[in-house]
């Protein structure tokens, strides 16, 4: 039964977003007390890859009033303006809400120099002279202890990602302050990815339920700046073509999210668990779920340019692994980050991912392919999946950007009488995780 406004939400929603939280908590202490006994956990503030430092700065204000002003009357613009300008409004104030996150941290500290550090992949640009021999020789660069050692983010992704940079580099948007820019203005694509795939998926309601939620995503806080928010927004652009395609029978759109979504294999390996969320689309596409073959057809230009370039995936992702213990990871114990990690997506995806998530298992119905329920559990299965592998301890509220925005697809499963109540709690996670300390990355 929903609560009446005014009202706390139901008790067993506040049980989960409880439980949620106090996962949390958990991780915190137990990391502390690790620490302590001299075995620690190898996160600067466990369980968040970030410095304790508590501050404000010139985006406080402004995240602030965005915040407030979704939460006012996100839901009711929402709910009666028309679609096409919603959704335009909907991407330029989670520009606004990236942007004033980012900016707590300062212009320079938040964003112009957040990608050109040592271990990003802008220490790799000025060295990239010949695209086609980058690639052929990427594979052999991705071990350490090497004199050419690729970075610390640039080995551990395929070369799709630092290839965006080269791209931005030669078109003469050089350096960290539009690299960051560029980050936060493709990631903001989740603002209309996400509720258009709902709509096309669902019911009109259901989409305009998404978009608040979607807008003041915790996990914002990463997206600026952060090359796995740039990861999110092509991702989300993927699976909102080929729902189109599957949906409306468009074979070009099922081709155009091919496309991204193959490409995105090669921006962190990873992404491939999208297919999880891919998968889900088809099954409450109805029925055009044939057209989803164009997505293959999409994917096959991408495969085949990469590989005849000399860049085997199956070889990177091996040699990833390889790098991957040379470093911290052989030092993170899986005991510890297989729970903690989950812990992470109270920060990143919200306590009311907890609440959707508790909704949508109580009203999953195999003969009933709702998306409002579909895409969050996709995204719980891909989450999960990345979870047990073993190859993401710590730094998760970042690397699983692109899976947790897809737990807000189920906010229509909130009674509307308590959207505004998590809504606020939404924001104000976000704002506290940015006052109080600084991310790494």
């Amino acid at each position: 039964m929903s609560a009446r406004l005014g009202n706390r939400p139901p008790r067993a929603d506040l049980i989960a977003a409880g439980i949620a939280v106090g996962l949390f908590a958990v991780a915190a202490v137990t990391g502390g007390v690790l620490y302590l006994l001299g075995r620690p956990v190898h996160a600067s503030t466990p369980p968040l890859f970030a410095q304790w430092l508590p501050h404000v700065g010139p985006g406080t204000p402004l995240a602030v009033l965005v915040a407030v002003l979704v939460w006012w009357r996100g839901p009711a613009l929402a709910a009666r303006m028309p679609w096409r300008p919603l959704l335009a409004l909907s991407y330029v104030t989670t520009v606004g809400w990236t942007l004033s996150l980012a900016l707590i941290d300062g212009w320079r500290r938040g964003i112009a120099d957040r990608l050109t550090t040592e271990h990003e992949y802008l220490h790799e640009v000025p060295g990239i002279t010949d695209i086609p021999a980058t690639l052929a020789g990427f594979t052999t660069r991705i071990l350490d202890f090497q004199p050419d050692s690729w970075t610390t983010h640039v080995s551990a992704h395929p070369p799709g990602a630092l290839l965006v940079f080269v791209w931005l580099d030669r078109a003469g948007l050089s350096g960290g302050a539009w690299a960051g820019v560029a980050c936060i203005l493709v990631a903001a694509l989740v603002g209309v990815a996400v509720p258009q795939t709902v709509r096309l998926l669902g019911t009109d309601d259901a989409a305009r339920a998404v978009l608040p939620f979607v807008v003041l995503f915790p996990g914002a806080v990463w997206f600026g700046v952060s090359a796995d928010g740039l990861f999110a927004g092509v991702t989300a652009g993927g699976i909102a073509l080929l729902a189109f395609g599957v949906t409306r029978g468009r074979p070009a759109g099922a081709f155009a999210g091919g496309v991204l979504l193959a490409f995105g294999c090669y921006l962190s390996y990873g992404l491939l668990l999208m297919a999880v969320i891919a998968l889900a689309v088809i099954v409450a596409a109805g029925r055009h779920r044939r057209v989803a073959v164009w997505a293959f057809a999409g994917a096959a230009p991408v495969v085949a340019a990469f590989t005849a370039a000399g860049f085997s995936w199956l070889t990177g992702y091996h040699l990833l692994i390889e790098r991957y213990y040379q470093g911290i990871a052989s030092d993170r114990a899986y005991g510890y980050w297989v729970w903690a990690n989950l812990a992470l997506m109270v920060v990143c995806a919200g306590p009311a991912a907890a609440v959707i998530l508790r909704r949508a298992v109580t009203v999953a119905r195999p003969r009933a392919r709702d998306a409002v329920w579909i895409l969050p559990l996709a995204a719980a299965v891909a989450i999960v999946a990345a979870d047990l592998s073993g190859y993401s301890k710590a730094e998760v509220e970042r690397i699983w950007l692109p899976f947790a925005v897809w737990l807000m697809a189920g906010a229509a499963l909130i009674p509307p009488a308590d959207r505004r109540t998590w809504l606020a709690v939404q924001a104000a996670v976000a704002l506290t995780v940015n006052h109080l300390v600084l991310t790494v990355w």
